[in-house]
């Protein structure tokens, strides 16, 4: 039998077939992927991005996106002359900070990343729907605390964040709604949330995807990130860890700023049942499909 690879089309058609496996395990399966800020700072790599969302929903699967937004949000409050301060990963949101953040994420980002979605599925007609934390109360918070040990007396002591929350609860059926409808919606989630008396908070990202990711059962959850994966303090990539490994990151310090809540929603969603969480370079053209649907796959893959 003749090697035809190299012709115009079979290298293609080879790859597709190869994929057949992996097409089936996650066939209607619910895959939450977490696009960060860094991740969709170039237009043609975001577009890129919609269309494997869209590719995604084609074969099967079921992609509900949450998408961050820390630069462009600093960006904004730069030209505005006011300073962020960030404790472990976590920007410090005061009231005017908040307006700000809900402006970016809920507004311009999310509906950026619906529309990109709609109009790389229009042939299909597969759309993006942008939503908050905020709609239908989706995302239910509570303040969120954190402690920080001073280096001089080694009294510990409590950090006032502001306006920043953690999920205290998840009311996913309108996610669900959306992703068994009939028609093919693809659920796009800006980190907002509310808490019980009505107020606003600004909700780390990968926070948001992990809690989604357990309430929706989901196969996999996806951190789409600017940084290859988690580094060990080498310097060097792993390739995979346990959620006990990746306590230990985090508690030993190889494991620092942005990369903290991420590993801490890595670790709550597979405790919550999630069969697995990677940390990834989202930057990569097609880095979604390269993890899903091929044996190599990329970044950190975490698991219980």
């Amino acid at each position: 039998m003749t090697d035809d690879t190299q012709e115009e089309g079979w290298a293609t058609a080879k790859t597709l077939a190869e994929a057949l496996p992996y097409i089936q395990i996650y066939d209607r399966e619910t895959v939450v992927i977490k696009y960060g800020g860094h991740a969709m700072g170039d237009d043609a790599v975001a577009k890129l991005f919609a269309a494997d969302t869209v590719l995604l929903k084609m074969l099967g699967v079921h992609p509900v996106v949450v998408h961050g937004g820390g630069p462009q949000i600093s960006a904004m409050l730069n030209k505005a002359g006011v300073k962020s301060t960030f404790v472990d990963g976590l920007r410090v949101t005061d009231a005017a900070t908040m307006e700000v953040a809900e402006m970016v994420l809920s507004g311009a980002i999310n509906k950026e990343i619906a529309n990109w979605i709609t109009l790389a599925g229009a042939e299909a007609d597969v759309r993006g729907v942008g939503l908050s934390g905020k709609d239908a109360r989706l995302i239910t918070v509570q303040k969120a605390v954190r402690t920080r040990k001073d280096p001089e007396t080694g009294v510990v002591q409590d950090v006032d964040l502001g306006f920043v929350g953690e999920p205290s609860r998840i009311d996913q059926k309108l996610i669900e709604a959306l992703i068994y409808a009939e028609e093919d919606y693809i659920p796009v989630i800006a980190p907002i949330g509310v808490s019980e008396d009505g107020e606003t908070y600004n909700v780390n990202a990968d926070t948001v995807a992990g809690a989604l990711a357990g309430a929706l059962r989901a196969k996999r959850m996806i951190l789409l990130t600017d940084v290859q994966g988690v580094l060990d303090k080498d310097g060097q990539l792993v390739r995979q860890m346990s959620v006990q490994e990746a306590r230990d990151a985090i508690a030993s310090g190889v494991a620092t700023g942005g990369m903290i809540p991420k590993l801490e929603t890595a670790i709550a969603a597979a405790e919550a049942g999630v069969e697995a969480v990677v940390i990834m370079d989202g930057r990569r053209p097609h880095a979604l499909l390269v993890e899903l649907f091929t044996e190599h796959g990329a970044g950190t893959l975490i698991c219980a």
